[in-house]
């Protein structure tokens, strides 16, 4: 059993939780809950969690919460890979999911799992983001070594200081440079 926000009724898991709720809420958006906050709670933005729970409990109805992990629990957004990893041992696929992407291609590193249903414009964005990532690696341009080859040969080496006006000294600097 938790909370229900007395503002828009989320479900918060105790107290604290639904301390924190309203008041990250009130901070961010203003709105609702900190209109709610000032009519009810006397210096909310002042209060620690634990003083501000004693405040706003009493005042909330129970709500049923259910305690869910974050990987057990599909919320319409994409199973990200975050490219190579490996399981304590030997690298093998042995723990419920294959590295493999479309059957037999392995997968990149950042490959996003397609198996879920996207919307439209969500299916348009992530095609030309592929598009752009296929064609930056085809001119080779996702390679950081050539980059500084490139740098290297052009003589465009950064100076962080260039341009820093608190880097530069005019007691220093030389107005004229033929001098």
């Amino acid at each position: 059993m938790g909370y229900a926000c007395p503002v828009c009724e989320t479900p918060q898991r105790d107290g604290e939780h639904l301390a924190h709720h309203l008041a990250f809420t009130a901070m961010l958006h203003g709105d609702d809950h900190e209109a709610w906050l000032d009519d009810r709670v006397r210096d909310w933005s002042e209060q620690d969690p634990a003083g501000l729970a004693a405040e706003v409990t009493p005042r909330a109805e129970d709500a049923e919460y259910h305690e869910v992990f974050e990987d057990t629990v599909d919320r319409g957004r994409p199973d990200v890979d975050l490219g190579d990893h490996d399981h304590a041992g030997g690298g093998g696929a042995g723990h419920g999911h294959s590295h493999q992407a479309g059957g037999d291609a392995p997968r990149a590193g950042g490959a996003v799992n397609e198996s879920g249903a996207t919307d439209p414009e969500t299916e348009a964005a992530l095609r030309e983001a592929r598009e752009l990532t296929r064609k930056m690696f085809e001119d080779g341009e996702g390679d950081e070594e050539a980059d500084a080859d490139r740098d290297d040969a052009s003589g465009d080496v950064d100076d962080p200081d260039a341009d820093d006006p608190a880097t530069d000294d005019p007691a220093t600097d030389d107005p004229d440079p033929s001098a």
